[in-house]
């Protein structure tokens, strides 16, 4: 997909106006950014975008998450019982003291 997000008000209606026009084009409108599918028609819609707000516009490429193929399962585990907590206002870092949940500072500092 590429992902094309706007940084001006001129730039926003004209990106606006883009996935009006080619709906079949837009997988996802975030307001001043938009997924396009990766296409000829999506990369020139890019394009035109970025032809007409120049430094306005920027396009990324990117790709779906796949949680289960990228992040490793403590992590996946921690998370989930991070999230089913006892006590919802219990910072990470204390909830994960003493246990196998992986260390935030470590986290912090290993690419996926």
């Amino acid at each position: 997909m590429l992902l094309v997000v706007t940084y001006s008000r001129d730039a926003r209606t004209t990106l606006r106006n883009v996935c009006r026009s080619h709906e079949g084009t837009v997988v996802r409108r975030f307001g001043r950014a938009a997924l396009l599918e990766e296409t000829e028609l999506g990369a020139f819609l890019a394009l035109r975008l970025r032809a007409k707000h120049g430094d306005d516009t920027q396009i990324e490429r990117t790709h779906p998450f796949n949680e289960f193929q990228a992040v490793p399962d403590p992590v996946r585990t921690a998370a989930t019982a991070y999230e089913d907590r006892e006590t919802p206002s219990t910072p990470y870092a204390k909830f994960a003291a003493g246990t196998e949940h992986p260390d935030p500072e470590a986290m912090r500092d290993a690419d996926l």
